[in-house]
């Protein structure tokens, strides 16, 4: 029996965000202070995924490629963000004898296997839509395969199950499905187009909690979501439980918390949620919910 997710991070719009996904040695972003918040837990990283080259995603890097990096690690970036050729080869510069890491551009559509059964795919979201052309940020989806007995193996003998699955093998018998353990949206607006479904866990960016405040008051437009198309988007979604970040620093831990609950009562989100507050590092986020 797997262990329950053990998540860390911290999200505060401009400022750092990073998220840890300890039991799968993943790291989501390597925003300012990574490296510190986690200290010798980040020997466990074995991959970071990098959603796009804003510097409140990115400047943890040089610290942690300098305390952690080496051949075990892998730094994947968006394949058309211009910015990270030149990091790359600034880390190797600047600590010349932290040789090994790879850093490894990633498409759209693009799965990369990451050991235990789970897989990351990238997503395009709608961070750099109209702004440059390209892939240039990215969301990613963990997935973990498991397999399904085929339709026409349902309701047979489990002796006759396992004779056959010795004659034929079990992959004849059985689907593989990719179950979406973990989604982390990045800096996206709101895209409500079914790439979010059944994820048992959701890191959602949710910059705004007043559409007023939101770029030229169009979220359609701006480069950032708000938190009450976020919690529309999640009732459909249904997500196992949701994880929202990313706040702007204008808003207090009151407001954001008095929001959250009001606008999940409002759309009908019945799932547990965490929120990460502006300015604050959380080693155990999913236990601490709001509602």
């Amino acid at each position: 029996m797997s262990l329950p997710l053990r998540l860390h991070g911290a999200s505060t719009a401009l400022f750092s965000t990073w998220w840890f996904a300890e039991n799968y040695g993943l790291l989501f972003d390597c925003g300012d202070g990574v490296s510190a918040a986690l200290m010798h837990k980040a020997r466990k990283v074995r991959h970071v995924f990098l959603s796009h080259a804003d510097r409140d995603h990115i400047s943890g890097m040089l610290a942690f490629n300098q305390l952690y990096g080496g051949p075990k690690l892998t730094v994947h970036y968006p394949v058309d963000s211009g910015s990270f050729p030149p990091l790359a080869e600034f880390c190797r510069r600047f600590d010349p004898w932290i040789e090994g890491t790879v850093w490894q551009p990633i498409e759209d559509g693009q799965s990369v296997p990451v050991g235990k059964g789970l897989s990351v795919r990238a997503m395009e979201n709608s961070h750099m839509r109209g702004v440059r052309p390209g892939i240039r940020s990215l969301s990613y989806v963990v997935e973990r395969s498991v397999r399904k007995l085929r339709p026409e193996f349902v309701g047979m003998p489990g002796s006759a199950i396992a004779a056959l699955r010795k004659e034929v093998g079990a992959e004849a018998m059985t689907d593989e499905l990719r179950i979406p353990a973990l989604i982390y949206s990045g800096d996206t607006g709101v895209l409500d187009d079914g790439r979010y479904d059944g994820a048992e866990v959701l890191i959602h960016e949710a910059t705004f909690i007043d559409r007023t405040d939101s770029s030229e008051g169009d979220p359609t437009r701006f480069r950032h979501s708000v938190l009450q198309d976020v919690l529309v988007m999640v009732a459909n979604a249904r997500p196992a439980h949701l994880v929202l970040g990313h706040f702007s620093g204008r808003y207090s831990a009151e407001q954001i918390k008095a929001a959250v609950r009001e606008e999940c009562a409002a759309h009908g989100v019945n799932c547990p949620v965490s929120v990460m507050l502006p300015g604050v590092v959380d080693h155990d986020v999913l236990t601490n919910t709001v509602i």
